[in-house]
């Protein structure tokens, strides 16, 4: 649990500031679970400068709450949370110098979101909140006051552990949170947990996770590890402390996130990083006649398959829905061994490429259509799908053929900017379990958006 805030002060010299407003949001990671927003009554005079900036003024604050009659809201919405702010060694040392001042000790887990916004998003022109966020395409309203600016910081924060694919600052939030020796109490983790889609982390007393899934519903999986008798679920049952979890909203967004994160964490209870999940290829060769064929066979290293399937099965099959829909030659497809014309030509459902009556144009444009389709080498393109919530959509980037990462926009972003496109990607690996998930993907969801860039 994270208490993301922010803080305006009156100004002046070092440790006599006086707070004039502050604005608290509990964070959850996922949703905004309480919040608390006040004028405070410094008890001093209001720099000047500040009067400009904030547009705090001393008449505003005459009927405000004076600290003390605020400082037991702010221990409660804080207890038990990390907190969250935009140079939160500035914001913490006010909090602490104010209770220091009521003689009562604060002490809070604090992160910075500079900071961590200088390790996640590299190369970035100013750290500054307003800069930052504007390059982001985060809104902000009320800049320089409490409730805007600690808002924004709730929004770069959450866009800030979707690109931690290490899980560094989730797994410290598991551990200030302790939630050890839960096993005996499964039930009320799955309570916990929504059913969305999204990956899940089990993890043990100590913060580190064991296990990492996707699911199209967490609980409902989450609840089958609860009950399976299987050595996995076993193992699961007694190391569990506690489940985190991430929505995306697309199945896509999530099978790529734990085919990276399981690489990345190395979970002790995944199985070998799922590599080689997948074994067939479609390949095409030019035959003798000019005529390009098309066939599945065994991966191998030496070739680039145009696209990958999980087994013989899945490729004949997506090889047959080819023949039907663009009307292909079963026989240059490598479906029917026959000497002479294949038995589609005899009952007029091919045009007679497999007997050179087709000519090689036609025939050969029909294939390469279901080459391009089926594949994105170098392309340039989002895939635009289901977000976490209805106002927003999930995009994924490949670049020249190659995936760059997925990240998250709100609908009324123009992702059609580079710059604010590049800005949201969470960067991810390129390999052959990437290309293999999405292209496997596109193939099952023909209504999937796909927007080609302009180079």
């Amino acid at each position: 649990m994270y208490a993301i805030l922010d803080i305006e002060t009156t100004g002046g010299k070092f440790n006599e500031e006086g707070i004039t407003e502050i604005a608290i949001y509990q964070f959850d990671g996922h949703k905004v679970t309480d919040q608390f927003i006040s004028l405070v009554n410094p008890e001093r005079e209001i720099q000047p400068f500040v009067v400009n900036l904030t547009g705090i003024n001393s008449k505003m604050l005459r009927n405000a709450p004076k600290f003390y009659e605020v400082a037991k809201r702010i221990v409660e919405i804080t207890e038990d949370c990390i907190i969250v702010a935009h140079n939160a060694s500035f914001d913490y040392r006010i909090l602490k110098t104010e209770f220091k001042r009521l003689g009562f000790p604060f002490k809070r887990k604090t992160l910075c979101s500079v900071e961590l916004s200088q390790q996640l998003i590299p190369d970035m022109e100013s750290y500054s909140l307003g800069k930052l966020t504007r390059a982001l395409g985060i809104p902000v309203s009320d800049r320089h006051r409490a409730n805007g600016d600690a808002m924004a910081t709730v929004k770069l924060f959450k866009m800030l552990l979707n690109k931690d694919t290490d899980k560094t600052i989730i797994k410290d939030a598991v551990k200030v949170e302790q939630k050890s020796k839960l096993a005996s109490n499964l039930k009320d983790i799955i309570e916990e947990l929504p059913s969305d889609t999204g990956v899940y982390y089990i993890h043990d007393a100590n913060g580190n996770i064991i296990y990492i899934g996707k699911s199209n519903n967490i609980r409902k999986r989450i609840t089958q590890h609860f009950t399976n008798s299987n050595s996995k679920s076993k193992k699961i049952q007694v190391k569990v402390a506690t489940v985190t979890y991430e929505k995306t909203g697309s199945e896509l967004v999530a099978l790529l996130k734990e085919s990276e994160e399981i690489k990345a964490n190395k979970p002790i209870l995944n199985r070998a990083l799922k590599r080689n999940k997948f074994t067939q290829g479609l390949y095409s060769f030019i035959d003798n006649n000019g005529y390009i064929n098309l066939k599945i066979s065994h991966i191998n290293s030496k070739e680039r398959a145009i696209t990958t399937f999980i087994n013989r099965r899945g490729g004949i099959s997506f090889l047959n829905k080819m023949i039907e829909i663009h009307n292909l030659c079963p026989k240059l497809c490598g479906i029917d061994k026959g000497v002479q014309s294949c038995f589609n030509y005899e009952i007029e459902n091919c045009e007679g490429a497999c007997i050179n009556k087709e000519s090689l144009e036609t025939y050969n444009q029909r294939v390469t259509e279901v080459i391009k389709s089926n594949t994105y080498e170098n392309k340039d393109m989002v895939l635009i799908d289901k977000g976490r919530d209805i106002n927003e959509k999930s995009v994924i980037l490949v670049e020249d053929g190659i995936f760059k990462g997925i990240g998250f926009f709100d609908l009324y972003h123009q992702i059609n900017n580079r710059e604010i496109l590049d800005s949201l990607i969470t960067p991810m690996e390129n390999n052959k379990d990437t290309q293999h998930i999405i292209q496997s993907y596109m193939r099952r969801n023909r209504r999937l958006k796909v927007i080609e860039l302009t180079k």
